[in-house]
């Protein structure tokens, strides 16, 4: 759930730090005070597009941070694992915004994109609001959640293996029975290939020595000058550490120097007699050879030229010969793999054949549930005379689909006599709201999403139906966390955490804050929200009365 979430230089808000608790916290505040700020904020943690000119007027950046405790949500956590940014279950969702239009976002500390925040933040909190992102617009959202309502994880799971499978093995199918001649051209070209780097007979690591061979014989009298030096001078120096033992000998120098010196001299004479013996090997491996020089050259000649022709670098040479044996292979194998895949992708099409007939039977059942208990709760929100439908039609390719055999789309009709269409075509924004409300709360049992936020859901409603909306969201807070930004009364009445949003202004600039209410400021607020500018004995009864309710 949303534990914390800090705005700095956000808009109006200069500082503001808020802690989040599990229940219904409502947001009420008087109309431009900035209800929505946190919300706007909150969404640029989730990947929101960012404006330079949300940064506070005077400031070089806002920066927001949104604190999520992922304990209870296991699609989260493996996200997090999957890229490595788990920590702990704490997972901290940062934004900066500049003043001069740049953005970077963090997942964990960690760099990251725009739609990895959005991917997580889809796993995290779900806003519903007058916004036209509103998850439940998305039609792979509508399906998932028929499906997670069904409770037929393991048969989507099974139908989308099996389909994919099939697709895999069609593209291969595909790739080997291309055309006849395109075919029969390619294995011909592989033929040639093949046969020219099997005459070549690069051996591994030949042609490092082949190189090395040829720098040792264009340049042997220049090694064998400079070696026979280098053995003259050890020899001298030898000599001349011999003599040097023989003049410290004796027993007039036996001082701790002199016997520290002998021992070093006579480390010198053995190690100078092995390099000796080192560089006469050496000499005697050079060899001064022109024919063989001249072998060695036409070799390396013949392998860059081969090299050139395929386009590779010559070490490359041997690893092109493998790769392009291994596709002759496949090819020349083509007939046998393609009636063999034939065979493979009618097993699968039976398999997943059964498997996604028992989805569509599971589907069909769960919509009219779906769509019997939503209504009832859409029928407590004056909207009695709305027509949900979840529309199941068949895809239109008899070709295994991973996400099944049907398009699943919640469709909605709000005037009696007119069609049902897709939400986002029909429904206005309040009615959204409360669509997603019912729907949210049908199916809160099977959510995956550890917290709702539901922006004016309220809007355009008011009385008992108001009422309702509160209760429903209370209903809905004892499964998941639930965030409300309310104007009514009758919806702030049922929040287990209240807070409030103030607005204050001078000369120079405008400032939005935020306080928690409790107790007798609670009942203010309330019957401020009823009452309006004058609050009387009267309208607090009422509020108190609400708030006891």
């Amino acid at each position: 759930m949303l534990a914390q979430l800090s705005i700095s230089n956000y808009t109006i808000v200069s500082s503001l730090d808020v802690e989040f608790f599990s229940g219904m916290t409502v947001i009420t505040g008087e109309t431009g005070a900035g209800k929505s700020i946190m919300l706007d904020a909150l969404g640029l943690c989730l990947g929101d597009r960012a404006d330079s000119k949300t940064v506070r007027h005077g400031c070089d950046r806002a920066e927001i941070i949104a604190n999520f405790d992922v304990t209870a949500i296991p699609l989260a956590i493996a996200w997090l694992k999957e890229r490595e940014l788990h920590t702990s279950n704490e997972c901290l969702l940062r934004r900066l915004v500049t003043a001069d239009g740049r953005s970077r976002a963090y997942i964990n500390g960690s760099v990251s994109t725009l739609q990895d925040c959005a991917d997580l933040g889809a796993l995290l909190i779900d806003i519903h609001s007058q916004h036209a992102h509103q998850s439940l617009l998305k039609k792979p959202v509508q399906r998932e959640l028929l499906d997670a309502y069904a409770g037929h994880k393991a048969l989507t799971e099974e139908v989308e293996q099996c389909a994919s499978d099939w697709l895999r093995k069609r593209r291969e199918l595909e790739l080997l029975a291309g055309s006849t001649d395109e075919h029969t051209s390619r294995i011909q070209l592989l033929t040639y290939q093949v046969e020219e780097l099997d005459m070549l007979s690069l051996q591994t690591g030949e042609l490092a020595a082949l190189e090395q061979e040829q720098n040792g014989l264009t340049n042997a009298e220049e090694i064998l000058e400079g070696a026979h030096q280098a053995l003259k001078l050890c020899t001298d120096q030898e000599h001349g550490a011999r003599q040097a033992l023989k003049l410290l000998g004796g027993d007039v120098h036996a001082s701790a120097a002199v016997i520290n010196a002998r021992t070093l001299l006579e480390s010198t004479v053995i190690q100078l007699n092995e390099a000796c013996g080192e560089i006469e090997r050496h000499i005697d491996s050079v060899e001064i050879s022109p024919d063989r020089l001249n072998e060695v050259q036409k070799r390396l000649e013949n392998i860059y030229d081969v090299a050139r022709k395929h386009k590779v670098m010559p070490e490359r040479l041997a690893d092109l010969h493998s790769e392009l044996h291994n596709e002759l292979d496949s090819l020349n194998s083509g007939e046998e793999r393609i009636e063999q895949l034939k065979l493979e992708m009618m097993g699968l099409a039976e398999q997943y054949a059964i498997s996604a007939t028992r989805l569509s039977k599971k589907r069909r059942s769960a919509a009219k549930k779906l769509v019997k208990n939503a209504s009832s709760v859409l029928a407590s929100l004056a909207m009695d005379g709305c027509l949900f439908e979840i529309a199941l039609a068949p895809l239109k390719s008899d070709d295994p689909h991973p996400h099944g055999g049907e398009d699943v789309e919640f469709l909605i009709s709000t005037n009696p006599g007119a069609p049902a269409r897709a939400l986002g075509k029909i429904a206005s924004g309040g009615e959204l709201s409360r669509i997603s409300l019912a729907i949210g709360v049908v199916t809160a049992d099977t959510a995956t999403v550890a917290s709702m936020v539901f922006d004016e859901v309220d809007v355009g409603i008011g009385g008992a139906v108001a009422e309702v909306v509160g209760k429903l969201l209370r209903t809905l807070a004892d499964r998941t966390q639930v965030l409300c930004v309310t104007h009514l009364a009758q919806v702030a009445s049922q929040g287990t955490h209240h807070l409030q949003v103030t607005k204050t202004s001078n000369d120079n600039a405008a400032e939005t804050g935020l306080n928690k209410l409790d107790g007798d400021a609670k009942v203010q607020e309330i019957a401020r929200m009823l009452g309006g500018v004058t609050i009387t004995p009267q309208t607090l009864a009422h509020a108190r009365e609400m708030l006891e309710n």
